[in-house]
């Protein structure tokens, strides 16, 4: 596992001390739950990258408003289109 250090303004520090959400974790969390949103990671990476199982990083990224389903409206249209003909 790499190391990296980041410096965080004692503000923020002292924010996430008070929610009882430590900074490690908290960075870790923030950074994986990005990628996935970016798609530089599949749901089942970032659950194993947390430590979770697949469908509780799912409901943690809802919870956080990071969709599990991110199709435009022309994909959604296809997607129903072709259910149709199932």
């Amino acid at each position: 596992m790499g190391t990296i250090q980041v410096e965080l303004d004692q503000d923020l520090v002292d924010l996430l001390e008070e929610l009882h959400r430590p900074v490690k974790q908290a960075a870790r969390e923030l950074i994986v739950l990005e990628l996935y949103r970016q798609g530089e990671v599949s749901s089942g990476k970032a659950a194993e990258l947390l430590g979770l199982g697949r469908e509780q990083f799912i409901r943690q990224a809802s919870d956080r408003g990071i969709p599990y389903f991110q199709l435009d409206g022309e994909d959604l249209q296809r997607e129903l289109d072709a259910s149709k003909k199932l």
